[in-house]
């Protein structure tokens, strides 16, 4: 008897951080990088190299990777040669004395809170006693009597608590520091510092041997993350937003040009890293256009993914319906533009939100059947269709801290329940690329992203579009400086570089009132100053604009620095 057909699924996970280096002083100005990596990228690496039937595609952005594999060799300098760590808190690991400003330890104590109360903090019993002795200390009157040994200790409690749950489980070395509880000794330090340094190295080798070995597909996006869209045309924010306010530039200048050189770079980097090309491209904040998706086809990717949203609105672009009356099966195949190789796929919104947003406060296992139900539902209703495959794409960092025990138990049920389904096919988008479904036609592709199906939180208000407009000015200052002639190639390639931090989708999300002041602030300032940095390179005077901040003061909550990051991915 023939085998019934199971329906294609696919788990993306994109994984991103931004250039949180100072371009100024070279010191990371956030720690969200290599806590990342000791939590999420290491935590999601074990789940698939723990279940030989698990597979997933998971996306890395260029500027990510150049970030760990920077933050594991200054480990091993510093542990081998006494380097200096580029990082203020995971240098407060090492033997160097603290800082004695006052302002800078209070810095550093506010550091060591900057984590999900619930499940990171007060999970452990020393980690809560300290952090509500923390708590009474931090202000600006009393850090005076916070100790060296207060501070040495917090620091120790919050790596111990970002540590993933994989690490945790097997390293002995874990459970011998998290034993001692208080009063750590420079050798216990260490000793933490070399498991995150074994961790940090070990990222990027585990992902390659779980795509060589078949268990993973590895795609990435375009270089520094920006907003292709954005890059081509304004303009194309009015694609699904009619009313937006634009910036005072009527557009990026060479944006086709730059964003070739993102799709570049980005392939080089991934090359670099993993020892092959990727087939695959998740654009940044699968922000996607009909010149994005060109672009993509064009640089020889085989796939492209968005948001259902983004498709919703094509469709009805494309027939002349209203948007929201496509139906929302409509999404679960690949569809493909005429005279393209590239295949374009669209994530589940309402499946990958799930994971993202309800499924942390459910037992992990009862999350796992949902979802799979879920899953088999569709498979019936799409039995007689050979076509469909479902695609569940989000984040695969800040969601985990708000699960119980970093969503371990979560993951392993449902890579589990998901593999051993017999309705279900685990599977990546290149797999499904080529057993050749026979793509839907898609006439044209409306602007958008997977946030709303929309660009606005990117451009639109005030202090998105001042932002935009200190870049398209530095853009044309660079541009100025490039025709003249005169620079050679290592110099060139260094300012190329530097310009494409400063184009980061990151600042522009940053900025508006929705979120949290002091995140605002910090951003803000990272931003003109990596702005700083390339109006230096290029040898012209810095304009009186990036003294000024470009972003209100937020009011919106957040536990750190990323956890608004991909909250609404």
């Amino acid at each position: 008897m023939t085998a019934p057909r199971r329906l294609p699924v696919v788990l993306l996970w994109h994984m991103h951080q931004p250039h949180y280096r100072d371009a100024l002083t070279g010191q990371y100005v956030f720690p969200w990088t290599y806590l990342h990596a000791i939590k999420d990228y290491s935590d999601m690496a074990a789940h698939l190299e723990a279940n030989p039937k698990a597979r997933a595609v998971v996306n890395f952005t260029p500027v990510l990777l150049e970030q760990l594999a920077e933050l594991a060799a200054s480990v091993e300098q510093a542990l081998t040669g006494g380097a200096k760590l580029p990082d203020p808190l995971l240098a407060s690991l090492g033997p160097a004395p603290l800082p004695t400003d006052l302002q800078a330890r209070l810095e550093l104590l506010k550091a060591c809170l900057r984590a999900q109360r619930a499940r990171m903090i007060e999970r452990f019993e020393p980690f809560r006693e300290l952090a509500a002795i923390a708590d009474a200390l931090a202000s600006p009157e009393h850090i005076a009597y916070a100790s060296d040994a207060l501070l040495r200790d917090l620091s120790v409690w919050y790596h111990l608590a970002w540590l993933g749950e994989s690490l945790r489980l097997s390293d002995p070395r874990v459970a011998t520091l998290a034993a001692r509880g208080r009063n750590f000794t420079e050798a216990d330090r260490r000793l933490l510092l070399t498991i995150i340094g074994e961790t940090l190295a070990g990222i990027i080798p585990r992902y390659a041997e779980l795509a060589n070995s078949g268990r993973c597909e590895l795609s990435v996006s375009p270089y520094s993350h920006p907003i292709v869209p954005l890059l081509y045309d304004f303009k194309a924010a009015r694609e699904c937003m009619p009313a937006s306010t634009l910036p005072e530039h009527s557009y990026y200048p060479e944006g086709a040009d730059r964003s070739q050189w993102h799709m570049t770079e980005a392939i080089r980097v991934f090359r670099q890293h993993f020892g092959f090309a990727p087939r695959g491209c998740w654009p940044s904040e699968g922000a996607v256009s009909a010149a994005t998706v060109a672009l993509v086809d064009r640089n020889g990717f085989d796939w492209i993914a968005s948001s259902a949203n983004v498709l919703r609105a094509s469709l009805g672009a494309s027939d002349g319906s209203d948007p929201r009356a496509v139906e929302a099966g409509e999404f679960d195949r690949p569809y493909q533009i005429p005279g393209q190789k590239l295949q374009c796929f669209f994530r589940d919104d309402e499946l990958s939100d799930l994971i993202g947003f309800k499924y942390a406060t459910w037992h992990g296992d009862d999350a796992a059947a949902n979802l799979t139900v879920e899953l088999e539902n569709l498979a019936k209703r799409y039995v007689d269709d050979p076509r469909r495959c479902v695609l569940v794409a989000l984040d695969g960092e800040n969601a985990w801290e708000h699960y119980p025990f970093n969503g371990y138990y979560f993951l392993k049920a449902l890579y589990e329940s998901l593999a051993d389904s017999p309705e279900l096919e685990l599977t990546t988008l290149a797999a499904v690329v080529d057993r050749g479904l026979a793509p839907e036609r898609l006439e044209r592709v409306v602007a958008g992203s997977w946030v709303h199906g929309t660009l606005a939180t990117w451009i639109g208000d005030a202090s998105k579009n001042a932002g935009w407009d200190l870049l398209c000015e530095a853009k044309l200052a660079y541009d100025r400086v490039l025709e003249r002639g005169g620079i050679d190639t290592p110099t060139r390639l260094r300012l190329e570089r530097q310009l494409a931090l400063c184009e980061s989708s990151d600042w522009f999300w940053w900025f508006g009132d929705y979120n949290p002041a002091e995140a605002v602030a910090s951003f803000d300032l990272l931003y003109r100053r990596q702005l700083t940095v390339l109006y230096r390179m290029l040898g012209l005077e810095l304009p009186e604009s990036l003294g000024r901040p470009v972003s209100v003061e937020g009011r919106g909550e957040a536990e750190h620095g990323g956890a608004m990051r991909r909250g609404n991915a």
